[in-house]
């Protein structure tokens, strides 16, 4: 009788630790972080927070806009610096971001910003370099979109 209850709890054992085994071992799916948009988010490096970035252009890719929410979290007013191309064609941008505040680029409070001449095509990515504050800037792809979806359709350059 005793062999019996002793057998029975070691198979209940083994079949909670076979069905439960799986997660001690695995990553939690929901730590990991992802852009859960079209856009992406960019890795912090300096004070300002840059998300949900993307470019809506045309079909021929030759200007688009940028589209993204700038978040600054400090006391003080901070510039983004964006650049983008290479050589005598690299050109930058600069957006002010008040104290504690969002600046969302595309909305019908601030306009996005017209980036000329990124010989970029819809579907593909164009390489950005992101910095702000003292930070040590980042360079991230950033997906340029086509006007296809409605709520795109009135971001066009």
């Amino acid at each position: 009788m005793k062999s019996r209850l002793i057998a029975s709890l070691a198979l209940g054992a083994l079949v909670v630790l076979g069905t439960s085994g799986c997660a001690m071992i695995s990553t939690q799916a929901t730590t990991i972080q992802y852009s859960p948009s079209d856009g992406v988010n960019i890795p912090d490096s300096g004070p300002l927070q840059v998300r949900n970035v993307l470019i809506v252009a045309d079909d021929d890719g030759n200007d688009g806009n940028l589209i993204a929410a700038i978040v600054n979290t400090t006391s003080d007013s901070q510039t983004l610096r964006i650049e983008f191309g290479e050589g005598s064609a690299k050109t930058t941008e600069s957006i002010r971001v008040p104290a504690n505040s969002t600046v969302s680029l595309g909305t019908d409070e601030t306009e996005p910003v017209l980036l000329e001449g990124i010989d970029t095509k819809p579907g593909a990515v164009l390489p950005m370099y992101f910095q702000s504050g003292d930070g040590e800037g980042i360079l991230f792809d950033v997906p340029v979109l086509d006007g296809s979806l409605d709520y795109y359709g009135d971001l066009l350059p």
